[in-house]
């Protein structure tokens, strides 16, 4: 299959990178991927005046932080004390970059955005993301994935209250991953791209509505061409094709998260968030000391991040 890139996520014109018969062209768009990688949070940190007017400037500062890393962080100068206005803020911000097709989430309100906060109940309650506790290695949507053309392909998360301890977050581009694996053993993503790689089991929840098995490859390619992931470092509730080839490939997965010196480390503050390619990230565990805690939204979407017309 032949690709140029067009959107983020593909930051060269490389035809086929992810082939792997097609070594060359890997080569160029792998160096050129490395080269770029940023190796600090805030060689990607934007700054964005108002996000419901974002300047010409900012969009090109935000893609092109993710065309070298598939993620941008930025941070909103105005606050938003107003929950509705910040919710609006953040949908606008979304559409600036192509982003619409808002996930349909079982802990969605109305808007399409969802509270990540310790829940004392509802349907969130038992779901670790809205617990304190720390949250594996993971891309969001890996238990809701229909194929590359139905899947969680872009996510923004928002932070409006930090915690008082914990609560900080590692990231790393699915890309750098792939070149890791690739590098190391191409027999990983011929492993990790098998279309039944990772299996999540069905889940039936207290009022009886049923998740169905999800079942589906940890590397994918997107409509057009880019690299998509699909992963969790979770040990329960996940079952794992039943080949030496897979258990090798996700052990060198494991370590490479671990290990990588690329991995960014942050902590958001208040008006900060991110807007990514789905990448991988994790969460450690939190305390707040006051009545108000850690609370942030999230907004998933089918779509990839798109570099504007101007």
């Amino acid at each position: 299959m032949a690709a140029v890139a067009e959107t983020a996520g593909l930051s060269t014109s490389c035809v086929d990178p992810f082939d792997l018969a097609a070594d060359t062209e890997y080569r160029r768009w792998r160096d050129a991927k490395l080269a770029r990688y940023p190796s600090q949070p805030e060689e990607i940190t934007i700054e964005i005046r108002d996000p419901n007017r974002v300047t010409r400037a900012e969009r090109k500062a935000i893609v092109d932080c993710c065309e070298r890393a598939n993620m941008a962080i930025y941070a909103f100068q105005r606050p938003h004390d107003d929950e509705s206005q910040l919710r609006a803020s953040l949908l606008s911000f979304g559409t600036t970059f192509g982003l619409r097709a808002i996930e349909d989430h079982r802990s969605a309100e109305a808007d399409g955005i969802v509270r990540i906060e310790a829940a004392n109940g509802g349907r969130r309650l038992g779901y670790i993301p809205y617990t304190d506790r720390a949250i594996s290695w993971h891309t969001d949507g890996y238990y809701n994935f229909h194929g590359p053309r139905h899947c969680v392909d872009a996510m923004l998360l928002h932070c409006a209250r930090n915690a008082e301890h914990g609560g900080d977050n590692r990231l790393l581009d699915p890309e750098i991953a792939y070149i890791r694996l690739r590098d190391e053993d191409p027999k990983h993503i011929v492993a990790l791209m098998h279309p039944a790689a990772m299996s999540i089991p069905e889940n039936v929840e207290q009022d009886g509505a049923v998740r169905p098995v999800n079942v589906g490859p940890v590397f994918f390619l997107h409509p057009t061409g880019a690299l998509g992931m699909r992963y969790t470092a979770r040990k329960r509730n996940i079952t794992w094709r039943d080949s030496d080839d897979t258990r090798r490939a996700v052990g060198a997965l494991e370590r490479i998260l671990e290990t990588d010196p690329l991995v960014l480390r942050t902590r958001m503050s208040p008006g900060q968030g991110l807007i990514c390619n789905n990448v991988l990230h994790d969460r450690s565990a939190f305390r707040s000391g006051s009545d108000q805690g850690r609370l942030l939204y999230r907004v998933r979407y089918h779509g990839r991040i798109a570099r504007p017309e101007d």
